[in-house]
């Protein structure tokens, strides 16, 4: 199987280009050329339950990378980088929160990075290009997970662009503390000025020929892979599968969706998905408008889903042949402020004495919307993409009590951050990649 963009004016490529090269030089995203489905009664009951998570999100990968690389090998590619559980959390006989932050960096994201480094070191370790320089923006979680994904991966070295004083300290921590392979570069801008930063750099043909460079953002392939497998795994602990289920995504660039819509298309039985936003609500306007219209990024409690310019909006359009109607079929999209927020934290905190962070209580908002528009008919799941000890400053003050910090988050608070502080302008990146 082949990969082509979404520009389709790039020639197709194969896994290892897609992959190593992140993103064709139209300025399109990489995508796979079929869509492979599940065998038929496949999330039946009786046969899904009986899968560990490892062998559950192998066969999806098997599905979603048939043909591209030996199955012994992805299989353990897989097994290596899937060794911690998404547990599905009911809250009640309506509603339930998939936890994604059990994984070393107590974020979603640390799913794509795990598996993104092992496929990225397969390929490095068969390949005579010298070392690879990872490139990757952070709007607050994927630097961390990038971070712990990659760290001491042989013949790689990972350079994460991330927003001054737009993340939380103890992200930040995440990021500037660890050393070896992993250099932290602090933009005085936005995390948009970050993408833009790292999208430009792969498109600078003088960049690309003197360097190795991939990245780690959800802008590659190999991000949303891997994705794909949790939302498997919530409908594997799902314990009436005879009522539908619907699925709420926190967004903010749009990877995260993207690999539900994949895990649906190759037979997972989700009634609909939710893109649930802040203020940030480019999707929202796009979805009631029909136009997309990219602005600036504000700042919000729920700083991962800050984006104005959500990169993989294109794969979605491409999955729908951009058609709007189609979109809107298949997600619906709501976004809040950031009091109605800070309100959700509160609310599922004493309802349901459920720690929340922002990013959860916006996909918690999301689920209650749709069900009061459409009924309970259909129980209803939200992503809880990071720990809310990750969001100390938000978290506490709404609760007005002190969250117990995990031991591998607690650990990093003495450490001294270590950042290369970094403008907004491509020259000035250039000249430090080049210097590296």
């Amino acid at each position: 199987m082949q990969f082509y963009s979404t520009k389709y004016i790039s020639p197709k490529v194969d896994l290892q280009e897609a992959v190593l090269r992140s993103m064709p030089s139209d300025k399109g995203l990489y995508m796979p050329e079929t869509i492979g489905s599940l065998p038929k009664g496949f999330f039946e009951a009786e046969v899904v339950e009986q899968l560990s998570f490892p062998e559950l999100s192998f066969q999806m990968a098997r599905c979603l990378l048939k043909g591209t690389i030996p199955e012994e090998d992805l299989k353990e590619i897989v097994y290596r980088a899937i060794n911690f559980d998404a547990p599905l959390v009911t809250l009640d006989d309506n509603c339930s929160c998939l936890e994604l932050f059990h994984g070393p960096s107590l974020a979603f994201k640390d799913f794509g990075a795990r598996f993104m480094a092992e496929l990225m070191s397969y390929y490095v370790q068969n390949s005579r290009d010298g070392e690879l320089y990872i490139l990757v923006a952070t709007s607050g979680d994927t630097g961390g997970a990038v971070a712990q994904g990659f760290l001491n991966a042989k013949g790689i070295n990972v350079i994460i662009l991330y927003p001054s004083k737009k993340i939380s300290e103890l992200q930040e921590k995440q990021l500037t503390t660890l050393g070896a392979n992993i250099t932290a570069l602090e933009v005085h801008g936005t995390f948009d000025d970050c993408q833009r930063l790292v999208k430009t750099a792969f498109l600078d043909a003088d960049l690309r020929q003197k360097m190795n460079l991939s990245s780690a953002n959800s802008i590659n392939i190999a991000r949303l892979i891997p994705q794909s497998f949790y939302y498997a795994r919530a409908y594997q602990q799902l314990k009436n599968k005879d009522r539908k289920a619907v699925m709420c995504v926190p967004s903010g660039n749009f990877g995260n969706l993207t690999a539900g819509l994949l895990a649906q298309k190759i037979g997972l039985p989700v009634h609909q998905f939710i893109a649930a936003n802040n203020a940030n609500d480019v999707f929202t306007e796009y979805h009631q408008k029909g136009i997309f219209t990219p602005r600036p990024s504000v700042k919000t409690p729920s700083n991962a889903m800050d984006v104005g310019n959500p990169s993989n909006l294109q794969r979605i359009q491409d999955l729908y042949n951009n058609d709007v109607d189609a979109i809107r079929k298949a997600i619906t999209a709501y976004s809040y402020s950031n009091e109605e927020t800070l309100e959700a934290i509160k609310e599922v905190y004493e309802k349901y004495n459920y720690l929340a962070c922002p990013h959860t209580a916006v996909a918690y908002l999301g689920v209650k919307a749709y069900q009061e528009a459409y009924g309970t008919e259909a129980h209803g799941i939200f992503l809880g993409t990071a720990h809310p000890a990750k969001f100390l400053d938000i978290v506490e003050p709404v609760l007005n009590q002190k969250v117990a910090i995990p031991e591998n988050l607690a650990k990093l608070t003495n450490r001294t951050k270590v950042a290369v502080q970094m403008s907004t302008e491509f020259e000035d990146l250039k000249k430090y990649l080049l210097g590296v």
